[in-house]
């Protein structure tokens, strides 16, 4: 199994118990020890490797959510602000691409948390049934439309993604005509209705690579808020490398690798690896025994 995936690490307890609870949430949210974490357009203040949280009475106007609170009774509220965040000294204003794999066990869990639920609330304002805008309520993990009733919860869409290896223990890399030039991953695709998640990887490897798969197996998973998706990672075999195809739409170029091959590839320049925080790259390290050659993700 994945250990310590970038995204998949948090300290602090959601309470879910306590979402309903309004009077608790206002008492929380006056406490002089509570703080809060500001979004503005998926960027949020970092200094030193730290979120630069501030207390709630310093957080500004704009939609809120609560975190969850951690062992020392300190609770964190999430701020999606309207306005841009000022400018401080020492602070940087990164988005959770930049700075997901940087960010200690509580500071990441909380960023994925709160860029989880804005990106949401930013897609779903009105109701799916009549129409109507929606209200947040229950500390911002639920819409409820106060036309029809209807209570909309957050989205999360499950996406497998899959190191292929063969009979000789050769690993599939493919490039997807979008990323810059030379970078190689390994193959996605989107759960669909009514399957599962190991019924898409078969499918997804057959329909982007044209091969047949065998000895699918669950690694780990990590949430993935770009804009509300759930990695599940896997490795599965190819019963026959010979028939391998690009689609030509999702993949442009499919190689296979050795770990040798991989490591010149890399050191050359010509092959990219995958992003630092993205649970394809654990993928890749483990099947290659460690971490990749070249800067650190």
């Amino acid at each position: 199994m994945l250990q310590r995936l970038a995204l998949a690490r948090a300290t602090v307890d959601r309470a879910g118990a306590r979402w309903t609870d309004d009077a608790w949430l206002a008492v929380r949210w006056a406490h002089p020890s509570s703080l809060a974490l500001r979004v503005h357009g998926g960027r949020t203040p970092v200094r030193d490797g730290r979120l630069a949280l501030v207390p709630t009475t310093d957080a500004g106007l704009g939609t809120t959510y609560f975190l969850g609170i951690d062992d020392d009774d300190v609770a964190y509220f999430g701020v999606v602000t309207k306005d841009p965040i000022a400018d401080a000294d020492g602070v940087d204003l990164l988005d959770l691409r930049t700075v997901g794999g940087l960010l200690d066990d509580r500071d990441a869990g909380l960023l994925v948390h709160a860029i989880a639920l804005a990106n949401w609330h930013a897609a779903h304002g009105f109701c799916s049934k009549c129409g109507h805008a929606t209200d947040v309520i229950a500390a911002g993990h639920v819409r409820r439309c106060p036309n029809c009733g209807t209570e909309h919860y957050p989205r999360t869409d499950p996406a497998v993604i899959v190191l292929v290896t063969d009979p000789d223990d050769r690993a599939l890399l493919g490039h997807n005509p979008a990323w810059p030039e030379g970078r190689f991953s390994t193959l996605a695709g989107f759960v669909e209705p009514g399957e599962s998640a190991e019924m898409a990887v078969v499918r997804e490897i057959a329909e982007e690579a044209g091969v047949h798969l065998t000895d699918v197996r669950y690694l780990g998973s990590q949430p993935w808020p770009f804009p509300w998706s759930l990695m599940l990672g896997y490795t599965a075999r190819a019963e026959d490398p010979s028939t391998l195809h690009p689609d030509g739409e999702e993949i442009s170029e499919l190689r296979w690798f050795t770990r040798a091959e991989l490591a010149d590839a890399m050191a050359s320049g010509d092959v990219l690896p995958p992003g630092g925080i993205s649970i394809a790259r654990r993928l890749v390290e483990h099947w290659y025994g460690g971490p990749l050659p070249g800067p650190p993700a």
